[in-house]
């Protein structure tokens, strides 16, 4: 087989193939690659040496068996052993189900998520994605400390476990989406500069320099990062994938690096016959991001709309720290904005960054699925000092209009584990970083940052105990001992069993709107043939449903769930009804 590295600043290399050295040459193509062929099986052990330095993982290795610091292992996808073909699921239409593999079952793997996944095809879910599963330090973490983009994490069952549970998940019908991180690499193990260029200190982001994707050799940077997101979409078969915080992607040149990547991902898509689809998480609100590449856009397929979470989870916890500041003054209004507009901030001015922010989208030609919506992520809800849920600060009576808002809403829907079922398990800001000075310092960070907000060391769960991470795996008896649960579980599959049969799936934005009360706080939400009524009030509500008639497709409240007559719905607290109009 032909091993190739790029290291444009090395004046010799040397591969390490089972402990033999064998010396690469100048690939014919130069730019800064190496290349040497040798025989080698699945599983054999290689690294490259830089000038007799020494031996380091392949960047682009699919496999690191001994963690980070370890060596590559030869991965041939050609021989995952397929059982199910898969000709894709369009994310117009998409149920999500967002999950972490590392704590949506005790044991944490692949193979052990794959049991759950009857589960998630009953309740409606078309898509799983799944959170970062590149390799990190230690066994536990949320994954975004990544530092092998190409390879995938070995404690989860590595790049064969993750083969099997696609395989699994699409013999249940379902399509896979995998959240992947192209801003930074983790804060240890993390060895792309010795090989080249890899970063720049000409732009800065959170975690220290940015990516070189504009600068001299970023040619081969960007390369780097496009390839790996093809690798995974066609040799795991997946369906699409969500790019991490794609704000901090600092590129100067004429066509972004998101533009040259979408390009990428729909030519393969065309090739292998089957939708493939770019989920981008960006807190810019810039209709550029799914604007068509021919109208000076990205050309990405959807992304995150974190303003409908605010303005939703402002209106049912009245919570007003930070971000939330912007929603809370008329948090009701602000929903209904973020329902119709797509975006709550689309050019006014933003008190919690002190300036204007976003711009608007054109409602008349985005689709509402291009906006995927939520009320719990892993960010809501791990950021939070104790990681609590939803149904931990309202309890489960008062999830139902929040999730008809949700999954009869306009926009593709979104669901955290377990949150179908009110789960009260917290799910925590966890690590497991092998350096004690690194361990040292995100605890104390952490710490530090939550203290502005009240919060005691004490308080706040220290990230490398082993039991913040086992507080944060879900109890899959919830729902089977709690009647309350079950009920919610019930509801969820109801909600979702309406969208699939009644919305379109590729909505316009200008199909939808809102009618509401900032002072009764309720809202009355019509969505193309659906009409969502959603009390978030502790008083029962009189809400206005316009011309008739109705019929009621499901109602929170009772199981008689009759017919309104024309012009009024009358709702009892924390409730919610579906109609269609007939």
């Amino acid at each position: 087989m032909l091993f190739e590295v790029w290291a444009p600043r090395a004046r010799e290399v040397t591969l390490q193939l089972n402990g033999r050295p064998l010396p690469m040459r100048p690939a014919p193509g130069g730019e800064g690659w190496w290349e040497a062929e040798a025989d080698a099986e699945p599983g054999a052990r290689y690294g490259f040496a830089l000038d007799g330095g020494e031996v380091l993982p392949d960047p682009r290795g699919r496999a690191l068996p001994d963690g980070p610091d370890g060596l590559s292992a030869v991965v041939d996808p050609s021989r995952f052993p397929w059982r199910h073909s898969w000709r894709g699921r369009e994310l117009a239409g998409a149920v999500i189900y967002e999950l972490h593999v590392g704590t949506f079952t005790e044991a944490g793997t692949f193979d052990a998520a794959a049991q759950h996944l009857p589960h998630l095809a009953e309740l409606g879910i078309t898509h799983v994605q799944l959170m970062p599963v590149s390799p990190f330090p230690g066994r536990h973490g949320w994954g975004y400390d990544g530092v092998a983009p190409w390879a995938v994490h070995e404690p989860y069952g590595g790049p064969e476990g993750l083969a099997r549970f696609v395989d699994a998940a699409h013999e249940h019908g379902l399509g896979v989406v995998l959240d992947v991180v192209h801003n930074h690499l983790g804060p240890s193990g993390n060895r792309l500069p010795a090989f080249g260029p890899y970063f720049t200190e000409r732009h800065h982001t959170p975690w220290g320099a940015a990516v070189n994707l504009d600068g001299p050799e970023s040619d081969q940077v960007r390369a780097y990062f496009v390839g790996s997101a093809l690798a995974f979409l066609r040799d795991y078969r997946l369906d699409g994938l969500r790019l991490d915080a794609v704000h901090a992607l600092a590129d100067d040149r004429a066509e972004h690096v998101l533009a040259e990547l979408s390009t990428a991902v729909d030519a393969l898509a065309e090739a292998e016959r089957r939708p493939m689809f770019l989920i981008a998480e960006s807190d810019r609100n810039d209709p550029r991001t799914v604007a068509p590449r021919e109208n000076h856009g990205h050309g990405l397929h959807a992304q995150w709309n974190d303003d409908f979470h605010h303005a939703l989870h402002c209106a049912v916890t009245a919570e007003s720290q930070g971000y939330y500041g912007d929603f809370a003054r008329a948090p009701i209004a602000a929903l209904a904005k973020a329902l119709t507009c797509g975006f709550f901030h689309d050019g006014g001015y933003s008190s919690f960054r002190g300036r204007r922010h976003g711009r608007p989208l054109d409602r008349s030609t985005v689709r509402a699925h291009q906006l995927v919506g939520y009320a719990q992520t892993h960010d809501q809800v791990g950021n939070r000092a104790l990681g609590d849920r939803l149904a931990a600060l309202l309890g489960p009576a008062r999830l139902a209009p929040v999730a008809a808002l949700v999954l009869c809403g306009p926009f593709t829907p979104m669901l955290f584990m377990g949150e179908e079922w009110g789960a009260t398990t917290p799910w925590q800001y966890f690590t497991d970083h092998q350096d004690p000075a690194l361990a040292a310092a995100v605890r104390d960070g952490r710490r530090r940052e939550f203290a502005t907000h009240g919060w005691t060391a004490a308080e706040v769960p220290d990230p490398q105990e082993r039991a913040t991470r086992d507080r944060s795996c879900l109890d899959w008896n919830e729902p089977v001992r709690e009647p309350a649960k079950a009920a919610l579980l019930e509801w969820h599959r109801r909600l979702i069993a309406i969208r699939h049969r009644h919305l379109p799936p590729d909505l316009r934005l200008d199909a939808v709107r809102c009618d509401f009360d900032e002072t009764a706080r309720w809202l009355v939400l019509h969505n193309g043939p659906l009409t969502v009524a959603a009390n978030l009030a502790s008083e029962p509500g009189l809400l206005p449903l316009g011309p008739g008639p109705f019929a009621t497709l499901a109602a929170s409240h009772t199981e008689e769930r009759p017919d309104p007559p024309d012009g009024s719905l009358s709702l009892p607290p924390h409730a919610a009804q579906v109609l269609l109009r007939t």
